[in-house]
């Protein structure tokens, strides 16, 4: 397999039938789409870096779909799961939601159907990527800081003004306007109100 930069959506189905059927729908749609007969084979080549998301049968020979769902969170690997079940095992894919699976569809499919669910979960898995982004940017930002500088922006994100700080911290007020100047300046932002939004998205990838 080449190395996938563009969202592509992963299928997983020892029935050769059901692969060259999503191959096909998916290619229709003009979404880049990888085919394997095994969840073993999938594991041996996919990274998580690659975006997308997994079309993945439920039952099969070896290891189970749902058997390659836990392992993926085992290995904290984020990429949206949508399985295709049998009639019979719709209890099973309830679980499986519970579970941490985005969504399921019933064999025969829907063609309609299962390109929508599809592109939910591409949507879904773009979304958190450019958000995990935001926050390892944030991290940079923050780690840039010196100690005084980090505890000058904590101060300033709980909205103490500089008198109120340099009291706290037993500095001047020129030497707070000093160091929210650095901050400003490392953090590459123009107000107050980015360098908050950079902490707040620092705290919530920690």
């Amino acid at each position: 397999m080449r190395i996938r930069n563009e969202p592509t959506v992963f299928v997983v189905d020892d029935d050769a039938a059901i692969r060259d059927a999503i191959r096909f729908l998916m290619r229709t749609a003009k979404l880049n789409v990888e085919t394997f007969e095994t969840a073993e084979e999938f594991l041996a080549q996919y990274r998580a870096a690659w975006p997308g998301c997994l079309v993945l049968d439920v039952r099969m020979p070896g290891m189970s779909g749902l058997d390659l769902h836990a392992e993926l969170q085992a290995r904290n690997i984020t990429l949206p799961v949508l399985i295709v079940t049998g009639h019979g095992d719709v209890p099973m894919a309830v679980r499986a939601m519970k579970a941490g699976v985005a969504d399921f569809v019933e064999k025969p499919f829907n063609n309609d159907e299962l390109l929508q669910k599809v592109k939910i979960c591409l949507q879904a898995d773009a979304d958190f990527r450019q958000e995990q982004a935001q926050h390892s940017e944030a991290d940079q930002r923050i780690a840039s800081l010196t100690p005084r500088e980090r505890e000058v922006m904590d101060l300033l994100v709980q909205g103490k003004r500089n008198k109120v700080i340099a009291a706290q911290l037993g500095i001047s007020s020129r030497t707070v306007e000093a160091h929210r100047s650095k901050i400003m300046e490392k953090m590459n932002v123009t107000s107050l109100s980015e360098v908050v939004r950079i902490a707040l998205e620092g705290e919530a990838s920690s």
